[in-house]
């Protein structure tokens, strides 16, 4: 018995003395980063206050302006019906929707992505990642969205000839890991939109954080996205950008073959409903003028499903991926009324090579329309 105190207390010894000599090693390390978590702080204090700003002003729909800013990076965030994913994996087009992912793994990766949606209108994309020495990886993307062709007409009607409607965002994106579980990163955004005669120019910010289990099984960010004012107008009427506020998260089952992800949205705005005149929630007998519709706790519900997003994407071998989203709000906003229809489910697939990384996904908006995303990566 006192050979086995002996032995514990040598033990004890021994771990002591090596906390006492990698402490210095630990507080250097604190103080290093002391800084960096200064600055997650600061970003998730200036988000929330952002969000209470936006919420006293927001509208559901049509309050703000530029919206190509609202659409997804990435067709891998898009084949689960997301604007931004929180995997870190060196995918850069992943890291253009969210800089907290950017790493100098990613340096000398470029991409490449086309989207194509309603009526002609057309968005392409090329990004690019570099290192530098001092200052850390930087990703520089440039997507340029063309809205097709209108045909001009003045307030009696007469033809003014066809013009063109485009949005240009230019985006220079920074992130760094603050240590093994958590990074940061900023996406600054100059817009120039021009339709007809009239052209803004603005620019927008992105603040995220990012934590990371060592396993890498789960992880979630936080973002506030569209930070940001016009320079100029189109008018002279000052508009809003498309201010957000949301959350990501995944979680990869151990020993399984995939990996579940969730998105709560627009956490600045609690309700997101609003009433369709040609479909109304609540009817009143014509007879009796009784009032009935839907119940609190299912009005409740309806709020609450409408910020959330979920999907699944299946790794087959690390070369093969199949995605699948689903989002309520899209399904109960675009449904059909007497049809059935895919309205806010989004599929896709991915195939990883050695030389490339290809990503396609479809999101059905409409029973007759739907968006298709396709991204490719390689290394220059």
């Amino acid at each position: 018995m006192s050979e086995c105190l002996s032995l514990c207390c040598a033990n004890l010894d021994t771990i002591r003395h090596s906390s006492n000599r990698n402490r210095p090693l630990k507080n250097k390390i604190l103080t290093e980063n002391r800084g960096l978590w200064r600055i997650v702080i600061c970003a998730i204090i200036l988000n929330f206050q952002f969000s209470i700003h936006n919420s006293l002003q927001a509208q559901v729909a049509g309050g703000t302006s530029y919206a190509a800013l609202d659409m997804p990076a990435s067709a891998r965030a898009a084949g689960v019906g997301f604007d931004f994913l929180s995997l870190y994996d060196d995918d850069l087009t992943l890291a253009l929707g969210n800089p907290s992912l950017v790493s100098d793994r990613m340096a000398g990766r470029m991409a490449v992505g086309f989207m194509n949606i309603f009526a002609g209108a057309n968005f392409g994309s090329v990004a690019y990642c570099h290192n530098f020495e001092h200052l850390g990886a930087f990703t520089f993307g440039l997507r340029f969205d063309n809205w097709g062709r209108f045909d001009g007409y003045d307030e009696t009607d007469t033809p003014t000839g066809s013009f063109n409607a485009a949005d240009y965002v230019f985006t220079v994106g920074w992130g760094r890991a603050i240590d093994e579980h958590v990074s940061i990163g900023v996406n600054f955004s100059p817009i120039l939109s021009h339709y007809e005669h009239y052209s803004s120019f603005a620019f927008g910010i992105d603040l995220a954080a990012t934590y990371m289990s060592l396993d890498k099984a789960f992880s979630t960010t936080l973002m506030g996205r569209n930070i940001g004012t016009q320079v100029t107008t189109f008018a002279g009427t000052s508009e809003r950008l498309p201010f957000e506020l949301s959350m990501v998260g995944s979680y990869k089952l151990h020993d399984a073959p995939f990996r579940l992800m969730f998105a709560l949205t627009e956490l600045q705005t609690w309700d997101l409903t609003y009433e369709d005149p040609l479909n109304p929630t609540t009817h009143t007998d014509p007879f009796t003028g009784e009032v009935s519709g839907p119940t609190p706790a299912a009005r409740f519900a309806d709020k609450l499903f409408r910020h959330l997003n979920v999907g699944i994407e299946l790794n087959i071998k690390q070369s093969f991926f199949a995605r699948l989203g689903y989002s309520y709000r899209q399904m109960v906003e675009m449904k059909a009324a007497d049809a059935f229809n895919l309205s806010g489910f989004s599929v896709g697939f991915g195939i990883h090579a050695k030389k490339f990384d290809l990503a396609f996904s479809r999101n059905g908006y409409h029973l007759s329309q739907a968006a298709n995303y396709i991204n490719i990566s390689f290394r220059l």
